[in-house]
């Protein structure tokens, strides 16, 4: 059986990385899923002003799991054999490349918003970074 991991985050995009990893099921290949979010660090610097810190995290935490549940119940009805799924936190393209690689993952999946090279260049692209970090083939899906 393939195991992919699908790079997910909420987007248009996500949405069709999950529908393309699902076309491999659909063409004969046996495909396992691994959806992963990966909730990024926020930076820190200087004095912040006071918080509820406590609320946040849970807002952010319930958010992440309310976009693993989505995308889970989509990638069941995409054809995929066996879908699981993953909630991580740090630097995105790092932990996806980590995730994969943990995994044994044959291959990421993720989607992109389609930025042109001067634009990924300046702000950066986590599907750019996940491209030259993986080990594994990445599929982009625009």
């Amino acid at each position: 059986m393939m195991k992919v991991l699908i790079a997910i985050d909420g987007s248009d995009a996500a949405r069709r990385a999950i529908e393309a990893a699902g076309q491999l099921a659909k063409h004969g290949a046996a495909v396992g899923a691994v959806l992963v979010h990966v909730r990024e660090s926020p930076a820190y610097y200087g004095e912040l002003p006071p918080f509820d810190f406590q609320s946040i995290e849970s807002g952010l935490r319930q958010r992440q799991a309310d976009l693993l549940e989505a995308a889970l119940a989509q990638a069941r009805n995409s054809g995929l054999q066996t879908v699981t799924t993953q909630a991580a936190e740090g630097q995105a393209a790092q932990e996806i490349v980590r995730l994969a690689a943990d995994g044994d993952a044959d291959c990421i999946v993720m989607g992109t918003r389609g930025m042109n090279a001067l634009g990924g260049l300046l702000l950066g692209s986590v599907a750019q970074r996940v491209v030259h970090l993986a080990a594994v083939p990445v599929m982009l899906v625009k």
